[in-house]
């Protein structure tokens, strides 16, 4: 059994089939965790949540987080926002995903699928999180700052406040060398977003997924058909 993680998939299904059914060659031995950040900036987040939802009903060791994208649009098809949730660009690609013309008409079950999805895995080794954790806050209060654990951008990682264990996160897209390093040099701390949806960054644009047993980092580069998209500035 190998233990893998992947994160911020933004509705790059293409890119996410290949790394899992080509590239680790995802088994129904193995358990595969996603830390969130499902939909918005991408070309298909409906298949995306598709895909994951498929996988699960086959009965396959899918777990999945929640990201601050996935909460945005919960929010704005629940009408508990009156923001806009993400540029035009991005709510006309998802929308267009889902088949519908505005975020309230996306279907109830994928609604409840991300309604249900929780913020934090804790495994005897490591903490899987989307963004990361406000460590000068108390270790149960930490842990209950939702708002943290989805969009946090900087911390400073305290390991005594997870006992020890290694943080594994997404959210701030990553150069892939330096993801590579990280996992190279097994390091307390592990980013994972190296940006698969920023198509036109050569630093980003591939989808990373982590053993987390042998610390192999599988960096799959972006497959997409072309979707409008800015590149993102370094």
């Amino acid at each position: 059994m190998a233990r893998f993680v992947t994160t911020d998939l933004h509705g790059c299904l293409r890119t996410l089939r290949r790394a899992l059914e080509e590239v680790i060659r995802f088994s129904p031995r193995d358990e595969l965790y996603v830390l969130g950040d499902y939909v918005n900036k991408g070309p298909d987040s409906c298949g995306v949540l598709d895909y994951l939802m498929q996988l699960q009903a086959l009965g396959m060791a899918v777990h999945c987080l929640r990201g601050n994208h996935d909460q945005e649009l919960l929010d704005a098809a629940h009408g508990r926002t009156a923001a806009l949730w993400a540029s035009a660009a991005d709510r006309e690609l998802t929308l267009r995903s889902f088949g519908v013309a505005q975020a309230t008409d996306i279907p109830a079950p994928y609604l409840r699928w991300l309604d249900a999805l929780p913020y934090e895995f804790d495994l005897p080794d490591f903490v899987l999180v989307h963004a990361g954790f406000d460590f000068r806050q108390a270790p149960e209060q930490m842990r209950r700052d939702y708002q943290s654990m989805m969009n946090i951008k900087q911390f400073t990682f305290d390991a005594s406040r997870l006992q020890g264990k290694r943080l594994v996160h997404g959210h701030v897209p990553t150069p892939t060398a330096e993801a590579q390093h990280l996992a190279n040099t097994h390091a307390q701390v592990l980013k994972l977003d190296t940006g698969c949806v920023y198509r036109h960054n050569p630093e980003l644009a591939q989808l990373s997924v982590l053993n987390l047993d042998t610390f192999t980092l599988h960096l799959v580069p972006n497959c997409e058909l072309p979707y409008p998209i800015a590149r993102r500035p370094s």
